[in-house]
């Protein structure tokens, strides 16, 4: 071949490769509106699902004659059967692509909820919660991956950030509907109208998201799958980062489903609608999650761990006031601490991850979930047993283990960095 020749094929090459670079969606592009809003509304939908009895818990109780605990289940099943398919989702999603198991997922998890208003029993309410958080496990193994493949790389934290606004949106809005509707038809009307609601955003996403033009078939290969997940759990650093995630949900966990018990009795009594705006707190979890990034910037990573665990700690010993401006207070508290200690830590996940970073991060999101099925459970048998200081105990317990972590990381760090300069020696 030439050189004319070679250097033909080398321009029609970049070429190629340029053309390639741009077709992917960028900020005032055509398709990247229709992608936001799709994906926002998909968020929506899988957090307003994944915990619409949240609120509703005292109702669920009342009705059925159970404990706290006993109800607590109706959200731990559904965060348990997230965290527990999260995984196994991921590795579908190479396989058959994003768009196909978002869209399988969001239709089968609708389809249970518009289910869940007619169960007869805890226990059919418990496992139709269980069967709608497994499906759930499909969207937020994928949505992140097909960003990174259809979205070009300036415009992917933008992206990333509608589609998480999606998931406070639909987390805060869900439980704030679902308190109004019920304290006016009860609990079954209000699940209904989640239900609806995620009906109507299933499928909006489905008819505006766009088609994947960058997504490559990958195999499913067990051996490769498992061997990346070993690679994940045998890094130290890993590993603690996926349980700081996991404790921080756990007190998360914990206080948001004991909380509505907490307001519904004396001296508090709330009316159920009342209790249910509680949740627009969240909204402050929003604020300390976008400034997660400059905290580690002036305090380091380990700082901002620290500030999280100790803002969430003393949220958790002001909530034990019996004053409700106090108790409101200790609420903002607990939120801004955790959000931020959730940013910190999964933005750690996916710099530490060298490869596998789309199994890094269903590991964390699998761990985070597991923390807020055990905050569920575990909290609302200690409000039953000691009422709300209880409660908070197992909240300390959590954040203790948090900063006991963080030193052991720290001192790890230390002994290994004396190490190397022993072994160049």
């Amino acid at each position: 071949m030439s050189p004319a020749s070679t250097g033909a094929s080398t321009a029609v090459g970049a070429a190629v490769s340029v053309r390639s670079a741009d077709s992917r969606l960028a900020p005032g592009g055509p398709g990247y509106r229709r992608m936001s809003f799709a994906l926002f509304l998909a968020g929506v939908a899988t957090f307003a699902l994944l915990y619409s009895t949240q609120a509703l818990l005292p109702l669920i109780s009342g009705e059925f004659g159970v404990a706290a605990s006993e109800a607590s289940w109706t959200v731990a099943a559904a965060t348990g059967g997230l965290a527990l398919f999260v995984l196994p989702m991921s590795a579908l999603s190479e396989r058959f692509g994003r768009r196909t198991v978002m869209t399988a997922s969001l239709a089968v998890a609708v389809g249970v909820g518009l289910l869940v208003p007619f169960a007869p029993s805890i226990g059919a309410l418990v496992v139709l919660r269980a069967v709608q958080g497994a499906a759930l496990a499909g969207l937020p193994a994928s949505a992140t991956a097909y960003l990174a493949e259809e979205v070009r790389p300036k415009a992917l934290v933008t992206a990333i950030g509608l589609f998480v606004a999606g998931n406070s949106v639909g987390g805060m809005s869900g439980r704030v509907i679902t308190g109004w509707v019920a304290q006016e038809w009860g609990w079954r009307v209000a699940v209904g109208v989640i239900g609806v609601i995620a009906v109507v955003c299933a499928v909006a996403f489905r008819l505006l998201l766009p088609a994947p033009r960058h997504f490559t078939p990958g195999s499913l290969r067990p051996r490769v799958l498992l061997g990346t997940v070993r690679d994940h759990l045998s890094d130290p650093l890993l590993r603690r980062l996926y349980a700081i995630g996991a404790l921080f949900m756990t007190v998360f966990g914990g206080v948001y489903t004991v909380i509505g018990y907490r307001l519904t009795e004396a001296p508090f009594s709330l009316p159920q609608g009342i209790v249910g705006s509680i949740f627009l707190v969240y909204l402050v979890g929003t604020v300390s999650a976008s400034t997660a990034g400059r905290l580690v910037g002036r305090l380091g990573r380990r700082g901002a761990l620290y500030l999280a665990g100790g803002t969430t700690a003393a949220g958790l010993l002001v909530s034990l006031a019996a004053s409700l401006p106090l108790v409101l207070l200790g609420l903002v508290l607990v939120t801004a601490g955790f959000f931020a200690g959730h940013a910190v830590a999964s933005s750690a996940v996916s710099r530490t991850a060298t490869h596998g970073r789309a199994q890094a991060s269903a590991l964390y999101q699998s761990a985070y979930y597991i923390g807020s099925s055990a905050g569920s459970t575990v909290g609302a048998m200690a409000f039953h047993a000691s009422g709300w200081g209880g409660t908070v105990t197992v909240g300390l317990f959590a954040v203790l283990g948090v900063v006991t972590i963080i030193v052991l990381g720290s001192r790890a760090a230390r002994v290994a960095a004396h190490r190397e300069p022993v072994a160049a020696h």
